[in-house]
């Protein structure tokens, strides 16, 4: 069963996205071995700041998981097809997620933990590791900062609302035709100024 998944990021009091729990045990006991993780997060949907996404069919993850020594770094790709609202027209508008994922799980908390700058997670006491935020961080850093229907895209008009997409309504034509005439314009003076020969 689909679920939805808020991805915010640095949200604290969002929900939580379905866990995607991965079991170690007795796998990865050796520095250098790796193993290949793949499958789909169900959900529907999600949002970043105000945008409402859709996903038609959840996300794909794609993962290898390998034991670095001192923890299990997890590289790989998410791959969803996403659709919104185009922040231009507020016609819908679709893309595609392909985002990628490098987080490091660590086996023991780490004496200095500024050295790891990116930030780590740790290898739970039952040697498993849920990529749910890996996975959620990489969706997030994808989708694009503005969705637009096309690169294009003309937007909606401020005076009518009406799709410029569609046709020009004719509104900027007549308020520079009104500026023209207007007593604001400095230069409307000098239409009527006759020059002498």
């Amino acid at each position: 069963m689909a679920s939805e998944m808020d991805i915010q990021p640095c949200a604290v009091d969002q929900p939580q996205a379905p866990s995607v729990i991965v079991d170690l045990t007795g796998q990865l006991e050796n520095p250098g071995e790796s193993m290949p993780v793949s499958g789909k997060l169900e959900v529907d949907g999600y949002s970043v700041g105000d945008k409402q996404l859709q996903l038609s069919d959840g996300i794909q993850y794609d993962v290898v998981l390998t034991n670095a020594g001192d923890g299990i770094l997890v590289t790989g790709m998410v791959r969803a097809h996403a659709t919104g609202e185009c922040d231009r027209c507020l016609e819908p508008a679709s893309f595609d997620v392909a985002g990628e994922i490098e987080e490091y799980y660590l086996f023991e908390e780490p004496e200095d933990e500024e050295a790891y700058e990116d930030g780590f997670e740790l290898v739970g006491e039952d040697r498993q590791v849920d990529l749910s935020g890996a996975i959620n961080d990489a969706v997030v850093m994808d989708t694009p900062f503005v969705v637009l229907c096309r690169p294009d895209c003309l937007g909606i008009c401020p005076t009518c609302g009406a799709n410029l997409n569609e046709g020009d309504c004719g509104c900027a034509d007549k308020a520079e035709q009104d500026w023209v005439d207007s007593d604001e314009n400095p230069f409307a003076a000098l239409k009527n100024l006759k020059l002498d020969d």
